[in-house]
């Protein structure tokens, strides 16, 4: 019996055909029809008073959004931490100034943190130094993350509480920021030199960060996101929240954890497990709710922060490339024994180098143990070149592009970055559609704000924050952007039997449009109102802006 008819709609599948229908039936929380007329045949549908309808009225219905790479628990733990970003800050002093006023109601001795910071975007063009943050707060230990999330700042009472000094030891992955006297100047770059820091921050507790993924939920699912990956899961009270969110149904999208490659290495708590023990694992403790995604790891860090891996020259910095996090020889090996032991893999590559170094490691693994299927990825894939586009093609690996880099760092790129050519093809989408590579958007967020719809906008139109195109020649067309937020989603999780489009059989996982992206100018893609969002055939959002009726 059909509990659920999405009459009067503009119905986009996103089927192999591409079809679109005006109605939709689902019973059990499954799709159990699809008609191409706005309402069904009375043959196949009578309706009742029992059945709840939702009259559509023209609006668009496309399946849920599928979100493969952000960091909703830090997203919402970061919005609790004091705002340091630009636009919103001008200058250092008005970073300064926030950071006074909230240590004027902090306790002597107590952390503040703050997030978001951008050098490239403030006044000064640089980044905030100890002696900045001694002078707002001399009596707190603070940390500013970088919007990046690959850099830090932090004053001298935070050096001292890390037991850092002028004389720390570089770390393996990382280094020091250092001032011309070869001291300390209180900027961290990547973990190796942030975890020590971090280290000493009281941690939030399981019931702090369940209430932060509530509280991200909702901002995510008004995005009409209906599945989720969080593409960094670094430890077991992180794993324990995900979990309670879901069970207690406060995050209530489907959710897909990226697990940190040290939570399984040998001696860790999940060392011995298969992927199907680890999953199966996940299915219980959250009533099928929280799935593996993969294991997660890094290769290199942000371009924007000097520290992608990079095969030429930094444009305005020629003595820089980037680092690797691993060095090649362990990181094979570490990629081998994971995908011996049958596990997909996912590594953030942003440089070129990095790029060909995971691939390198690909090609090692898979050469030593052939899998069929692996759907190994490599996220954010920001400057592959056409040869690394057609080796991952060829080794079968998927990418997920960070394509919101084109709007918000593109005009910096071009200047400081990457220089003119290099600028001009970061995410190389039309070259992955070429080579009829798997691939997805993502927003990585809190590094850029969630939103499906903009992430589309970015790919079809490559418009920056200046109002420039960058790389038009690889754009792509409109269907086949919001397939890689919809059904490629659900290809790249091993759920396109499931869901990802529109059709009998699959979850009745939707969100509802004020209009079509399809048809409207491709400009505006980005302001389409979300009026709905469903998961299961039950709505979790509903802009109570629009008239949407039930």
């Amino acid at each position: 019996m059909v509990e659920v008819l999405f009459i009067n709609g503009n119905v986009w599948t996103m089927d192999e055909r591409n079809s679109q229908a005006g109605c939709v039936a689902v019973e059990n929380g499954v799709i159990t029809g699809v008609w191409q007329g706005a309402i069904p045949p009375e043959e196949d549908v009578v309706i009742t008073d029992e059945m709840t309808v939702v009259d559509l009225k023209g609006d668009t219905l496309l399946p849920g959004f599928i979100d493969t790479h952000n960091h909703i628990l830090m997203y919402g733990l970061l919005k609790k931490h004091v705002n340091c970003s630009t636009p919103l800050n001008e200058s250092i002093d008005d970073v300064l100034q926030l950071l006074a006023n909230k240590a004027s109601e902090t306790k002597n001795g107590e952390w503040i943190q703050g997030y978001g910071f951008d050098d490239t975007l403030i006044a000064e063009g640089k980044h905030l130094t100890r002696k900045d943050l001694d002078q707002a707060c001399p009596s707190n230990p603070v940390i500013v993350r970088h919007i990046s999330g690959h850099l830090a700042s932090v004053n001298t009472l935070a050096l001292e509480y890390a037991g850092l000094d002028d004389f720390a030891t570089e770390p393996d992955a990382g280094h020091f920021g250092r001032d011309e006297r070869g001291r300390l100047n209180g900027v961290l770059y990547e973990p190796g030199a942030m975890n020590p820091i971090v280290e000493k921050i009281p941690a939030p507790t399981v019931e702090e960060m369940v209430d932060a993924l509530q509280d991200a939920a909702n901002d995510y699912v008004a995005q009409g996101i209906t599945t989720n990956s969080d593409a960094a899961v670094s430890g077991l009270d992180e794993l324990k929240a995900h979990v309670q969110a879901a069970k207690r149904r406060v995050n209530p999208m489907r959710s897909r954890l990226m697990m940190m490659h040290y939570l399984l290495g040998e001696g860790a708590h999940f060392g011995l497990y298969t992927p199907e023990q680890l999953n199966e694992e996940l299915m219980l403790r959250s009533d099928g709710l929280v799935q593996l995604d993969s294991v997660k790891m890094f290769q290199d860090g942000s371009i924007q922060g000097l520290t992608g891996a990079l095969r030429k020259p930094y444009h305005k910095y020629p003595d820089v490339l980037g680092d690797f996090i691993h060095e090649q020889g362990p990181f094979q090996e570490e990629v081998l024994d994971l995908h011996k032991r049958g596990f997909r893999i996912t590594i953030h590559g942003n440089g070129d180098r990095a790029i060909g170094s995971i691939l390198d490691a690909y090609y090692y693994a898979i050469d030593k143990y052939p899998r069929t299927d692996h759907r190994h990825r490599i996220e954010h894939v920001q400057s592959a070149t056409t040869e690394d586009i057609e080796k991952m093609r060829q080794l079968g690996v998927a990418g997920s592009f960070f394509i919101n880099h084109v709007y918000y760092w593109g005009d910096r790129h071009e200047r400081i970055f990457l220089g003119p050519e290099r600028a001009q093809r970061i995410s190389p989408l039309a070259e992955a559609v070429n080579n009829q590579l798997l691939f997805t958007l993502h927003s990585d967020c809190p590094v850029t704000p969630i939103s499906p719809l903009f992430s589309v906008w970015a790919a079809v139109n490559r418009t920056t924050r200046e109002g420039r195109t960058l790389g038009p020649e690889q754009r792509i067309d409109v269907i086949t952007a919001l397939k890689a937020m919809t059904i490629y989603g659900a290809v790249l999780n091993f759920e396109e039997d499931h869901s990802g489009s529109i059709e009998i059989g699959k979850k009745a996982d939707f969100v509802v449009l004020a209009e079509d992206p399809v048809a409207v100018q491709p400009e505006t893609i980005k302001d389409i109102t979300v009026k709905a969002t469903f998961i299961n055939g039950e709505m979790v959002y509903e802009n109570i802006n629009t008239d949407t009726e039930r």
